[in-house]
């Protein structure tokens, strides 16, 4: 074990100095912290430990007519001895007479009794041996593992899923699922609706990052998010009345948009919602941007996008197009009009390659430009397509579908290293586009302004040791394809003319505060292809969003309830944890495949919800250790901090490294406990391996109070059965006003385990808990 400094401070103050230290760790009696050093279980070793028992004042156990008053730092073999608790509070020192050895209950405290870490194999394996969520990682072993003693009740949610983290959006993806699983689409969609306002759009387009981040990758395949994403997204837009309305009272702030993109979209929805007037500006005909007039309908129908932009006329965001907009106008001329300007142009300039003959090549995106608008035609028979993106991708097809008779696409990187996704290129290829990676061109052949073939160059790297754009080439080794026709997909370039000098760039982008999306003139803010250059619409949506917070906090709203991820219990279907494949999104057979038809066939709500299914819905399965949390929850007790005093029921969190809402320099100091009522009966009940092991495999701490032969109050709680202790509120309203019988307490027993959801194999405990529930109510009604 390595060596350490370990201080006994005097005062509670001066303990709560020390905790402030970095790499601070405190223990409060009993032995846990010593097996974990010695163990080296977690990611970082203390670098001082404060030991709490040495604290003048913490040991105590008084009684006065509110109730009793028991000291942090008072030793469990005193609460399990001492006559008032055996008479009054007999469940807690019945609690703490079942913790290990008298030579542990000796040396453990009640503080210390409830702060303790989780107990759980995976967490305790030594040397840190596995990535568990509760210290930072990505994946709870024990959900797919070893999982005797765990959670019967599902798991604690202490950290973003993988999933959420990545989402460049953050989108709650286990929590819609959870609510498609229990057959609430409603709450789904609102849910959604909180973060993207467009999922019928990014159910079609978006690059999932999420699903390459998904835990079941690990045992199989992946859950198909954004074909779930896609049906949700759909469902409100069938109904939008039922989601969105417009803001119940307006702030009287007008802010312009400049940009109809994902980006000006999602922002426009928030700061609408906010109460803001909004003015969106954009060049087009259309609403949309790179939606409508660079994404093929095959992948996106163009009505999704109106149906998009319906929904924010809907609730009053106004639109200002093509003609009605000054070409000419910058941000300063906006502002000087608005309160506040959100620039989302996009990057629609276009890039060159720089090789003799480029003047006879199409640009990619004009070409989808005037397909949208329905004014391209056959491009010619040979097409050569130039890229290896997204873009180049649905050039070629969309080529293709014009009625193309060859089409070849070219790029730079290798085949492993083509930056489009691979499930584009699948579809690429399946439709009959010929990939030519690892050449580069190097010259354009025509004459009279016709195309009739293009040379190409083998390209060996593209880039250099320090990863920069550096393409090498073999000179030696040179092709030459005949083409009619070639087109540039080789990416897109930031037009920065709206900003004229008012605005700091960076480089080909403008300037913009990563949180806030603020630019450096106040009062105008920028995000999406503008900022990020060329990306993905999820991520122009994320921008969107961000700045809409930042602009309405600006403009003295107030910002939206920060959700915590601790201690939200999380539900699964336990067939999640079956081997299984992705419910195949159905698409049109490619010999009906057409340029303005969506490829996507669609699921059914059974499908989705199939999927749904499939979620782990990744949280910690470990139990919460205590035996006293448990009994002190059922009591109504109180725990008082250096701090606060907080009810019992709210003391106990699961989260990264802790049991409990403690701050890292909060400590314990008292236990409060109310008097109980005339008529209180109390009862503890726990299944353990052996008497000697202080570790609950199950518990039941049930405090009634009974007049007149019936129920009058109850607060039954379990312990060890899921990462906090759990109070069973339907147990206790139904035997409220009931007398006590075996009826009675089976029927209450089968209350207790309904939610039950076991793993595999810890389905055993569910009858434990069944047993020791039914156990406790007729102890009470002796």
């Amino acid at each position: 074990m390595k060596s350490l400094k370990y201080i006994k401070p005097d005062t509670i103050e001066e303990a709560i100095s020390n905790l402030n230290q970095a790499g601070a760790k405190v223990v409060a009696g009993g032995t846990d912290l010593l097996g974990s050093l010695k163990d080296k279980i977690n990611p970082e070793y203390p670098k001082l430990v404060v030991g709490l028992k040495g604290i003048n004042g913490l040991s105590y156990l008084r009684e006065d007519s509110a109730g009793l008053k028991i000291g942090a730092m008072t030793n469990l073999s005193v609460i399990q001895d001492h006559p008032i608790l055996k008479e009054k509070y007999a469940l807690l020192a019945k609690a703490a007479h079942t913790v290990a050895s008298p030579q542990i209950r000796n040396m453990a405290t009640v503080g210390g009794n409830i702060c303790q870490e989780p107990r759980c194999w995976y967490y305790r394996y030594l040397d840190n041996g596995f990535n568990c969520l509760r210290k930072g990682g990505d994946i709870c072993n024990a959900f797919t593992g070893e999982n005797t003693y765990h959670s019967i009740f599902g798991s604690a949610k202490i950290c973003p899923t993988p999933c959420e983290k990545g989402c460049p959006n953050g989108t709650e993806i286990p929590g819609y699922f959870a609510m498609i699983r229990e057959g609430d689409l409603d709450g789904a969609a609102r849910l959604l609706l909180e973060v993207n306002p467009m999922p019928a759009v990014t159910g079609r387009v978006c690059p999932h990052f999420c699903q390459d981040e998904c835990n079941r990758n690990l045992i199989d395949e992946k859950v198909s998010i954004r074909d779930i994403e896609k049906y949700v997204g759909d469902y409100i837009l069938e109904d939008v009345d039922k989601f969105v309305s417009a803001p119940a009272a307006e702030s009287g702030k007008n802010i312009a948009v400049i940009g109809a993109g994902p980006a000006g979209l999602a922002a426009a929805f928030y700061l609408r919602q906010n109460g803001h007037k909004v003015t969106v500006f954009d060049v087009n005909e259309e609403v949309g941007g790179m939606l409508t007039y660079a994404i093929p309908a095959y992948r996106l129908p163009k009505d999704i996008v109106k149906r998009v932009a319906g929904m924010l006329k809907s609730i009053g965001v106004q639109f200002k197009l093509g003609k009605e907009v000054d070409k000419n106008a910058t941000v300063a001329d906006y502002k000087k009009k608005f309160d506040i300007v959100f620039a989302a142009n996009g990057a629609w300039g276009k890039n060159s390659i720089n090789v003799h003959g480029e003047e006879l090549t199409l640009s990619g995106l004009d070409f989808l430009y005037n397909i949208s608008v329905k004014k391209q035609e056959k491009p010619g028979d040979k097409v050569v397509v130039i890229g290896g993106g997204n873009v180049a991708v649905d050039v070629a097809i969309s080529a293709l579908r014009l009625g193309a008779k060859e089409v070849t696409m070219a790029c730079l990187e290798s085949r492993a290293e083509m930056p489009a996704w691979e499930h584009e290129l699948a579809q690429a290829v399946e439709e009959g586009v010929k990939l030519m990676p690892g050449w580069g061109p190097s010259g354009v052949i025509g004459a009279n302004g016709k195309v009739s073939g293009i040379e190409f160059i083998e390209c060996t790297a593209v880039f250099n040791e320090q990863k920069r754009f550096a393409p090498t080439y073999n000179q030696d080794n040179k092709i030459t394809l005949d083409a009619d026709c070639v087109i540039l997909a080789v990416g897109q370039r930031t037009e920065l003319g709206l900003y004229g000098d008012s605005v700091k760039l960076n480089g080909r982008v403008v300037a913009a505060n990563e949180e806030t999306q603020a630019t450096s003139l106040e009062g105008v803010y920028a995000a999406g292809d503008i900022v990020t250059g060329p990306a993905s619409v999820v991520e122009a949506i994320a921008g969107g969003r961000k700045a809409a917070k930042a602009i309405n906090l600006y403009l003295g709203g107030t910002a939206p309830a920060a959700k915590s991820v601790a201690n939200m219990m999380l539900k699964f279907d336990c067939g999640c944890l079956e081997k299984s494949e992705s419910v195949v999104m159905p698409t049109q057979p490619i010999a009906k495949r057409a340029l303005y038809q969506e490829d996507a066939v669609g699921m059914s709500l059974a499908d989705i919800s199939k999927e749904a299914s499939r979620c782990f819905n990744c949280g910690c399965v470990a139990v919460s250790p205590s035996d006293l949390a448990p009994a002190l929850i059922a009591l109504g007790a109180k725990i008082k901090t250096s701090k606060r005093t907080i009810d019992a029921e709210q003391f106990f969190l699961a989260g990264i490294s802790r049991s409990t809402i403690l701050d890292t320099d909060e400590i314990v100091t008292e236990i409060e406990i109310p008097a109980p009522a005339a008529g209180n009966v109390q009862v503890y009940e726990k299944f353990r391996l052996r008497k000697s092991i202080d570790f609950p495999v199950a518990g039941v701490a049930a405090n009634l109070t009974i007049k007149t032969g019936k129920v009058s109050e109850a607060r039954i709680v379990l312990g060890a059965v899921m990462p906090v202790p759990k109070r069973v509120r339907e147990v206790e309203d139904y035997l409220l006003g009931k007398e006590i019988t075996q009826e009675v307490a089976e029927a209450a027993s089968m209350l207790a385990i309904k939610d039950a959801s076991a793993l595999e194999k810890n389905g055993y405990k569910v009858n434990v808990i069944k047993a020791l529930v039914k156990r406790a109510i007729l102890a009470a009604a002796k």
